[in-house]
């Protein structure tokens, strides 16, 4: 149904390399003054880069962990916690990352999405509290759903442990965020914006932080979320322990990693701008044809099981949405337009499969992870490679395959 129009320039079938550096590159500044230049809206993006073929071979990527799980010094009851979760070897970020948090080192992790980059703060950082049970942390993120994931993982992990979190996220009611701030707690996950609200209410004493998580910062950048994040840092010790993660680092986010962090370590599990286990291609609209039955006919196939399609606005989505629900189809929407309740329910909808599809503006690109989605497909054209990125980063999860797809009118 959907053809092959563009072929890619180069391969990007690279075999796994590790990095760690222990200091931080050279760093140039984005626009006038040294200010960011903040996100790039409407970037051309050769339409070959959406094309890649999965690598099937075994021997594209072999990766030989230097530790398991038994090895790193953690606390025994977080071994057995690792244990009942099923987790056998660490994955590269793991590896490579785990050993650096537990000394307390900075640390800039950069791996492919649905690689395990959230156990690779948490399992240290969970350790780091049940040394010291006055240890505070704070993770902040880009939005309210990747918020929900973290904490809702970090309780799987921490469950019995008698450690606490609270989340902190727009969309819904700030007094049970203010109730949960009143009791005693250990880690702090929330968004820039709402993080902000309860500090100036002086509901986090960020004096007491000694550690802080900023995970896919550079979307945060890219929402506008700048001054908030400079802002909370500059509240908290300057001994304090600073992590980053995501899979892409721009060039204004190497700027906040010269602001914010002391030495870092530099950890980079990359094999690629994009998951090698993703399959890539274009669905080619010819002048006049309609996307929207070129869609209909993808979704009838019987391989396009758990789709995950993107679309450009809120009001775009929201109507997409609808259009399919009236041709058939068990869809739902998710977009910022939304209450946080109602985000909620449409995520847990498409995780436990009751909907085939879920239609969603970027609020969806970053950091969730959602087993078994088949497919992906950009309905409009993202505005910007990064974006793409972790667009499809959301199929071919862990060692899974995945295919994404992209209109090209």
């Amino acid at each position: 149904m959907y053809t092959k129009s563009f072929r890619h320039s180069r391969s990007s079938h690279r075999p796994f390399a590790a990095r760690i550096t222990h200091h931080a590159r050279p760093f140039s500044r984005g626009g006038r003054g040294g200010q960011p230049r903040g996100r790039r809206v409407g970037e051309r993006i050769d339409p070959s880069r959406f094309v890649n073929k999965a690598v099937i071979t075994e021997e594209a990527e072999h990766f030989i962990p230097e530790h398991s799980f038994n090895d790193f010094q953690i606390d025994l009851t977080l071994k057995r916690a690792i244990e009942a979760k099923k987790f056998e070897i660490p994955t590269p970020i793991q590896d490579r990352t785990i050993p650096y948090v537990l000394k307390n080192a900075d640390v800039v992790g950069i791996a492919n999405t649905g690689t395990g980059k959230t156990a690779a703060f948490l399992i240290p950082l969970i350790d780091k509290v049940l040394r010291n049970r006055n240890e505070r942390v704070l993770i902040v993120v880009p939005t309210r759903e990747l918020a929900v994931q973290i904490d809702t993982e970090l309780r799987e992990f921490a469950k019995g442990m008698r450690i606490f979190s609270v989340s902190c996220v727009g969309g819904v009611g700030i007094g049970a965020q203010i109730a949960g701030l009143r009791h005693s707690y250990n880690f702090v996950i929330g968004t820039p914006g709402r993080l902000k609200d309860l500090i100036d209410r002086k509901m986090i004493p960020l004096s007491l932080f000694k550690t802080i998580v900023l995970d896919e910062a550079d979307r945060m950048l890219d929402m506008g979320f700048i001054g908030d994040m400079r802002f909370i840092v500059s509240l908290m010790p300057k001994g304090r322990q600073t992590l980053f993660f995501s899979a892409t680092i721009s060039r204004e986010i190497e700027i906040l990693i010269k602001d914010f962090c002391k030495e870092p370590v530099r950890i980079s599990v990359k094999t690629g701008d994009t998951a090698r286990n993703v399959e890539q291609d274009v669905v080619k609209v010819a002048r006049g044809a309609d996307k929207l039955d070129i869609l209909h006919d993808l979704l009838n196939q019987k391989e396009f099981s758990k789709v995950l399609i993107f679309g450009r606005t809120k009001h775009g989505a929201e109507r997409l949405s609808k259009e399919l629900l009236r041709r058939g189809f068990k869809a739902e929407s998710i977009h910022g337009n939304k209450s946080q309740p109602k985000r909620q329910r449409a995520l847990g909808l498409f995780r436990d499969s009751h909907i085939q599809v879920l239609v969603a503006t970027d609020v969806a690109a970053r950091g969730l992870d959602i087993a078994d989605v088949s497919h992906v497909i950009n309905y409009d054209i993202p505005a910007t490679y990064n974006d793409y990125v972790h667009r499809i980063g959301r199929t071919g999860r862990g060692n899974k395959r995945g295919k994404a797809l992209t209109f090209v009118e």
